[in-house]
């Protein structure tokens, strides 16, 4: 066995049908949501570390109310196909336009909360929904 991943080796157009055809869906959006990230020259979400200014860009997966400190926070789960971050306003309720299923691209700082990714209010700019 090679020690090259399939995915990292050059696939004839048979390769590339046969492996499209045996994936899943889950598996066949978050490639295109790989490669989503990579054409537009973001940082891929799994490979960001703490403390790191990037811009990333994915789809949004979920969209809650959720209160810190007694301050109203609108978070929201961020999915580029490599790994999730949370994308957190503070003192929001709403947002015209984040909604799950909406993608976008956010730039700012990463910081670790409870071992998970977190953008605290990042600039961000809403991708057109004719491209999905």
């Amino acid at each position: 066995m090679s020690a090259v991943p399939r995915s990292e080796k050059p696939a004839g157009r048979f390769r590339r049908m046969l492996d499209r055809l045996s994936s899943s869906q889950e598996d066949l959006e978050s490639e295109e949501l790989r490669e989503d990230a990579e054409t537009a020259g973001c940082t891929r979400i799994g490979e960001c570390r703490d403390r790191q200014i990037v811009t990333v860009t994915g789809t949004l997966r979920t969209v809650t109310l959720r209160p810190r400190s007694g301050v109203p926070a609108l978070e929201a789960e961020l999915f580029d196909g490599s790994a999730a971050l949370d994308v957190v306003w503070l003192g929001r309720r709403s947002i015209v336009g984040i909604e799950p299923g909406r993608k976008l691209i956010a730039s700012g700082r990463i910081s670790m909360s409870r071992g998970r990714r977190v953008l605290f209010n990042p600039k961000y700019e809403l991708r057109p929904l004719g491209r999905e």
